[in-house]
């Protein structure tokens, strides 16, 4: 990949300047240089990034393989900002031409039974190569470590940004917090007539998401959500039956229920039981539901329902049937089919012998397992923060963007896309597939103001 070489001049000038070479970042740089490139303009796009490897996300994202997106994207699979502006800043950029876009480049995808999409390889490598590729292909220059440390705002007597590089880089995941200066690779300082700004969230901070977008977002005249928190997070729980099932993954439904008993979410997803809590599509999916609506109503609780084909009377009902079976052989066998560990532990919750038949169960202790089945409350007790999160809720409202060009509407220079808006997407592709379609809006819309 090009990259700016070493020289003495004290600043270089650059038409776009995109922060953050993530997702979001490498998908606007490429649509601002192919969009100078259409038009035959040579318009000069710099995309900077602390990290010493770009690509950290997306290289972990799907266990590896990057689920690029997910075969049907709407705006209801999304939280954050009015499902409206979401709606349409989608349609910009939709799952089809996803999918040509990276077919175009040699990355075919292929679809799994859960909608997600991803590289028929099965190796993140390969969408990542496929980015930097098109990057290069359109004229962007990558710039990497290069952290940014200050942005100073046009003004009249300078009519462009200038960014001043940050006095140490950013150490790489696993390297030492305390390094020293780096050498002069490059330039300390760049100007640009439009900046784009893709820094991501706060997730995976040893990515290189450690917020800091965020201060540059309030400089530049944003603000952000009440509440910047961890979405798609592995939940933990005070000590219960759960921690005793590590490793056994399940399909549940997960309620969010208020304090009243209304039920505020519901998600349907692979529940898997750990050391710690839980985890899995399930419980990543409902955590930004449940602690939303924790800091509303301290009151409210998360149900999961082990069998989620079934309610509490119908599983009484069929408790009741069974008459002489076992609790267990009843809940290990159809329609509820549970793991015999599962079934066993909640039996045992329930605190009934699990060989003892149905017709010697009194009906208060049969309703108990029925409950404790389909609507078991977990005993919560946090999240394991940013550290583990895939995704951040909250950041730059959209209100404060021009939805059609991703544009400031403080600074008519300033565009901004990806993670460090408030917008937040379910585990399946989503959340990749808002980086391309901002990204997107965001880089067509840069260059095609300075042509």
């Amino acid at each position: 990949m090009p990259t700016i070489p070493p020289h003495n001049q004290a600043a270089t000038d650059c038409d776009i300047a995109v922060i953050g070479a993530g997702a979001a970042g490498l998908f606007a740089a490429i649509w601002a240089g192919r969009t100078a490139q259409a038009h035959n303009k040579p318009l000069r796009v710099i995309a900077l990034d602390g990290a010493k490897k770009l690509g950290a996300k997306v290289l972990v994202a799907g266990g590896g393989r990057c689920n690029v997106t997910h075969h049907s994207v709407d705006h209801l699979a999304y939280a954050g900002a009015s499902p409206n502006a979401i709606k349409k800043v989608l349609r910009s950029f939709d799952v089809p031409q996803t999918i040509a876009f990276f077919a175009d480049l040699g990355v075919t995808l292929k679809r799994e039974d859960t909608g997600k999409l991803f590289p028929t390889t099965d190796d993140a490598h390969t969408v990542l190569d496929a980015l930097l590729a098109a990057a290069h292909a359109a004229n962007v220059q990558l710039l990497h470590p290069w952290r940014v440390g200050h942005i100073q705002t046009p003004t009249d007597a300078q009519p462009h940004f200038t960014i001043t590089r940050a006095v140490t880089d950013a150490p790489a995941p696993g390297e030492p917090t305390h390094r020293q200066p780096p050498p002069p690779l490059s330039t300390n300082t760049i100007r640009a007539h439009r900046i784009i700004l893709a820094t991501g969230g706060m997730a995976l901070p040893r990515s290189g998401s450690d917020g800091l977008g965020y201060s540059f977002a309030r400089d530049l005249g944003h603000t952000l959500t009440p509440r910047v928190v961890p979405a798609l997070v592995p939940i933990v729980l005070d000590p219960c039956f759960v921690q005793t099932l590590s490793g056994l993954a399940v399909p549940a439904a997960l309620d969010v229920r208020a304090a009243t008993g209304k039920r505020l979410h519901r998600t349907l997803g692979s529940t898997l039981c750990t050391h710690f809590g839980l985890s899995g599509p399930g419980p990543l999916d409902v955590s930004r539901h449940y602690f939303d609506a924790r800091a509303h109503d301290q009151d409210a609780a998360l149900i999961l329902n082990w069998a989620p084909a079934l309610d509490p009377e119908a599983l009484d009902a069929l408790l009741l049937a069974a008459r002489h079976a076992t609790p267990l052989r009843t809940l290990t066998g159809p329609p509820t089919s549970l793991p015999e560990r599962l079934a066993r532990a909640l039996i045992i919750t329930a605190d009934i012998d699990p060989t003892r038949p149905m017709t010697d169960l009194p009906r208060e202790r049969r309703r108990a397992l029925a409950h404790a089945v389909c609507a078991c409350q977990v005993p919560v007790s946090g999240q394991r923060g940013f550290t583990y999160a895939e995704v951040t809720a909250g950041g730059v409202p959209l209100t404060e963007l021009h939805l059609d060009s991703m544009t400031s509407r403080t600074n008519p220079h300033l565009h901004l896309c990806g993670e460090i808006l408030d917008v937040d997407g379910r585990i399946g592709g989503f959340n990749f597939q808002w980086a391309w379609a901002s990204g997107y809006i965001a880089g067509t819309a840069a260059a095609k103001s300075l042509l």
